[in-house]
């Protein structure tokens, strides 16, 4: 497995039943029952061509029996029998990845512990998991291939952990750790964001929300890299 994937596996509790959302060859399932840290996986994928790779991976691993294959969307693949306690959802973008969540917390899913990799849209997911009394207990900022990926491990807890909106925005754990992974994203998104706030100015009916919004996410992440000098 490359390093994303090693580093949501560590995510993952000893003896957890896991569900992998968007499972594609169901490589983190997999890998979880031979190291024998899980010894049952849901493997779910709404394509039947990513599920079917998955099912193929599994057969030759000879796992048949601990890992089972899903098709559909979403979190709809899994029953209140399964008593699954953690979902992995990777790869995908923020927004995508709380209508799935939502979904399944409207019904009647609400499950102890996720883990968590969007590809963008991270504070929208952070925002998620505060609203719905979930506690950030791990989070990493890690590269690789040319790509910054942002993961977090969450679990349920009986009152919101409230959240500032650095904290939102780089993720609290990041944000104290500061590794200089974080540095290089963020100096490249500073440049980004600075480029896009010129176009914003330059449009002929000024969408003030959005530059607003974009001049306070500019500052906020200023102030991270200041400490850098």
């Amino acid at each position: 497995m490359n390093l994303r994937l090693n580093t949501l596996a560590q995510m993952v509790d000893q003896d957890a039943r896991v569900a992998d959302i968007g499972t594609d060859h169901a490589y983190l399932p997999i890998a979880l029952v031979q190291s024998g840290k899980i010894d049952y996986a849901i493997a779910s994928d709404i394509a039947q061509g990513p599920l079917a790779n998955a099912q193929e991976d599994i057969t030759q691993a000879g796992l048949e029996q601990q890992i089972e294959v899903r098709l559909g969307a979403g979190l709809e693949t899994i029953t209140h029998e399964d008593r699954i306690d953690t979902v992995v959802i990777a790869g995908m973008g923020g927004k995508l990845m709380t209508e799935i969540l939502n979904s399944a917390w409207q019904n009647g899913f609400q499950f102890p512990t996720l883990v968590l990799e969007p590809n963008v849209g991270e504070p929208g997911v952070r925002k998620w998991l505060v609203d719905h009394s979930y506690q950030i207990e791990a989070e990493d900022l890690i590269a690789e291939a040319g790509h910054t990926y942002e993961l977090i491990k969450a679990v349920r807890v009986p009152a919101p952990v409230k959240l500032n909106d650095a904290e939102i925005f780089f993720g609290p754990l990041i944000l104290k750790a500061k590794n200089p992974v974080f540095y290089q994203k963020w100096r490249g998104q500073l440049a980004y964001h600075q480029k896009l706030l010129v176009n914003l100015n330059k449009a002929k009916n000024k969408d003030t929300e959005h530059i607003e919004q974009i001049e306070h996410e500019i500052t906020m992440i200023k102030e991270e890299l200041d400490d850098q000098g």
